[in-house]
């Protein structure tokens, strides 16, 4: 067996009992229904300024959780996520500000796009041999391309990007409500758990376990008659669906999207370190990076704002908040290498 499973800080799949999978399936879907019940009641506690901060980590979450299926379960490491994202934030915002087609329509168009361009873009780099560094590099180069496209298309607005003209009255059908709503909460909170429910199932699935154990050597597992193209393109049209989802609420909530903010560079970042820092190929891994990855953004965003006297020279600075992701990942591969969630998980179990 290759070493796939221990670089990506993943447990190897074995032949377990499937009554064993059965019952750690139901206790990962028991888990997921009371945090989600514990959660939704935060918005009575929370400032809206920290309810703010929730709803980022959120995003941030779902995004992770999108990443993991394709990188942690299937293997295939990503450094483009940020095309997915941006593909549901401007499908959103076009079908809404062009047709005013509702943004629950939109999320699903989003997601269908996303799956199928993710699908044809893995396909590619599966059927040419990609693999590793390079599957890599060709994500990341396709979500450049993304980017230089939608900066040079005038039905799309070029750099401008797009304003979410605000309703004059609370609408389900348009998800706008009123400043500090706590639906703004509940809504993502519902979409995270979604998320995390298709990862429950998908990987307690035959299509899941066949997934990991391709992960873990494909060789073996195209010997045993496992279609391996088959297995990973659901898992990469699974993940693209879901990050692009990520991208359709972040234009709702924000109430605008541009280039950048869709395909830059730094989305695809935000969508990794949740992941790495929470645990690779583990179901609650990306949302414990996240816990992290959410209220640090927000604090270097405001040291940014309104720096310290003794910290003047970081005003105005860009980066700064890669910078800090980039220590935390090297602090977190050195000491914690399965992530914060994988390493509490194996010494319990010990």
């Amino acid at each position: 067996m290759t070493d796939t499973a221990s670089r990506y800080g993943t447990t190897p799949v074995a032949a377990d009992d499937p009554r064993l999978r059965d019952t750690a399936q139901r206790r990962s879907f028991l888990a997921l229904l009371v945090l989600t019940a514990v959660l939704a009641v935060l918005p009575l506690f929370l400032s809206e300024r920290l309810e703010s901060i929730a709803i980022r980590t959120m995003i941030f979450a779902i995004m992770a959780v999108g990443w993991n299926l394709m990188s942690g379960y299937g293997g295939m490491f990503s450094f483009g996520h940020a095309a997915f994202f941006g593909i549901g934030a401007y499908t959103d915002a076009y079908l809404l500000v062009e047709h005013g087609v509702s943004p629950w329509i939109a999320m699903v168009v989003g997601a269908a796009i996303s799956a199928a361009a993710g699908t044809l873009i893995a396909f590619l780099c599966l059927r040419y041999k990609l693999a590793g560094a390079y599957f890599a590099l060709a994500t990341f180069a396709f979500a450049q391309m993304f980017l230089l496209v939608v900066q040079n298309l005038d039905f799309l607005r070029k750099t401008l990007g797009y304003n979410i003209p605000i309703l004059p009255r609370d609408s389900w059908a348009m998800m706008q409500f009123a400043q500090g709503s706590d639906y703004y909460f509940w809504i993502p909170l519902g979409i995270l758990a979604l998320a995390l429910a298709i990862t429950i199932a998908f990987v307690g699935a035959r299509s899941g376990q066949y997934t990991q154990a391709i992960r873990d050597d494909e060789v073996a597992a195209a010997s045993l008659g496992i279609k391996v193209l088959r297995y990973r393109l659901v898992a990469v049209a699974l993940s693209c669906a879901i990050t692009s989802v990520a991208g359709s609420y972040y234009t709702q909530y924000y109430f605008f999207v541009g280039p950048e903010q869709a395909f830059g560079g730094s989305v695809s970042i935000e969508a990794i370190i949740p992941a790495v820092i929470g645990g690779i190929g583990t179901i609650w891994g990306p949302v414990v990076g996240a816990l992290v990855v959410g209220p640090l953004s927000e604090l270097i965003a405001s040291i940014l704002r309104n720096p310290p006297a003794f910290l003047d020279f970081l005003q105005g600075v860009t980066g700064l908040d890669v910078a800090v992701y980039a220590a935390l990942l090297i602090i977190i591969v050195l000491f914690m290498p399965k992530g914060i969630y994988g390493t509490i998980r194996d010494r319990w179990r010990k």
